[in-house]
C-alpha cells in the first residue's frame, strides 16, 4: 500500500486544529478522542472515496473530511435524519462543505451503490453494524475499514472481508485501544498488508536486535493560533510515521503502519 507521510502529517494537524475549534464552538470540554489517527490514516493512504456510517454527530466526520481535503477525495456521510442539521453546521463551521455528501437514507439500502471504497468507517453503536461492515464494497487493491466504538465486547470484521478469497487479497485486522475500541482492517494485493510483527522484524538489525533507523525532527508552528507541533519522521522505506503533539499538556503518540 502506497503511503504518503506528508499527507498523513498535514491531515493530522488539520484535524487537530478543526476538532479543537469545534469543541470551543460547542463549548465542549470533552478530551480529544484520537480522531486525528483516522484522518492521518485515510490521508496517508491517499483515499479518494471515503464512506462513514454513523449514528450521531461526531468529530470523525470532520476528521475524514480533513483527510479528503488532503487527497482531493470525497466523504460520503450516512447518518440519521435527526442528526443531519447539527452535522451540517459542524462541517460548515469547519469550512469543509464541498468535501462532504450527506445521506440520510437507510445505510443498508445505500451502501450497495458505493463501489471500490478506499476508506470506510462504521460506528458500531448501531445494532446492525455487523451487516453494514459485511456490505462494504472495498477497493481490493488498497483499502482500509475502521470499525469504531466496539463497546460491550462487540467485534469488527476480524479479517473476514467480502470477496477477499475470490480476489485473492491480503487482509489484516488489528484492534487498538482508541476511544471505546477500534478495529482497523487493511486490504491489499500481494504482500502489501504484511503483518506488524513482520514489519518490526524488518526494522531490526542482525546485531543485538536494535533498530537501525535514522530519523529527523520537524517543528511546525500553526500560524493561526501559534501552537507548536513537533514530529519525528523516520527516514525509512517502510510507510511508518510517528506523530507527537506538543501542544497538549501531555503528548500523544500515533504509530501508523499501513
Amino acid at each position: 500500500m502506497e503511503w504518503s507521510p506528508q499527507c498523513a502529517q498535514d491531515a493530522y494537524l488539520d484535524t487537530l486544529r478543526l476538532c479543537n475549534e469545534h469543541r470551543q464552538h460547542c463549548n465542549s470540554t470533552t478530551e480529544p478522542d484520537s480522531k486525528e489517527f483516522i484522518s492521518a490514516l485515510a490521508a496517508g493512504m491517499n483515499a479518494k472515496l471515503i464512506v462513514e456510517v454513523t449514528s450521531e454527530v461526531s468529530t470523525s466526520t470532520i476528521a475524514l473530511a480533513a483527510a479528503a481535503r488532503q487527497t482531493g477525495g470525497k466523504l460520503v456521510c450516512i447518518l440519521p435524519e435527526p442528526r443531519l442539521d447539527e452535522s451540517q453546521k459542524a462541517i460548515h463551521h469547519s469550512g469543509l462543505d464541498d468535501l462532504v455528501e450527506f445521506r440520510t437514507e437507510d445505510p443498508e439500502t445505500l451502501l450497495p451503490s458505493y463501489e471500490n471504497i478506499d476508506f470506510s468507517l462504521v460506528d458500531c453503536k448501531a445494532d446492525n453494524y455487523n451487516n453494514l461492515l459485511k456490505m462494504l464494497d472495498v477497493n481490493p487493491t488498497r483499502s482500509v475499514v475502521v470499525a469504531d466504538n466496539l463497546i460491550e465486547g462487540r467485534h469488527g470484521l476480524e479479517g473476514h472481508v467480502k470477496g477477499s478469497k475470490e480476489n485473492k487479497v491480503m487482509v489484516r485486522s488489528t484492534t487498538h485501544p482508541i476511544g471505546q475500541g477500534m478495529e482497523v482492517t487493511m486490504i491489499g494485493k500481494g504482500n502489501e498488508t504484511t503483518s506488524s510483527h513482520a514489519r518490526r522484524r524488518e526494522r531490526k538489525t542482525d546485531l543485538g536486535g536494535k533498530r537501525n533507523l535514522k530519523s529527523k525532527w520537524i517543528v511546525r508552528v500553526d500560524e493561526k493560533n501559534g501552537e507548536e507541533h513537533i514530529f519525528r519522521m523516520p527516514q525509512s522505506p517502510l510507510p511508518h510515521t510517528v506523530v507527537h503533539d506538543a501542544s497538549a499538556s501531555s503528548s500523544q503518540s500515533l504509530d501508523i503502519v499501513p
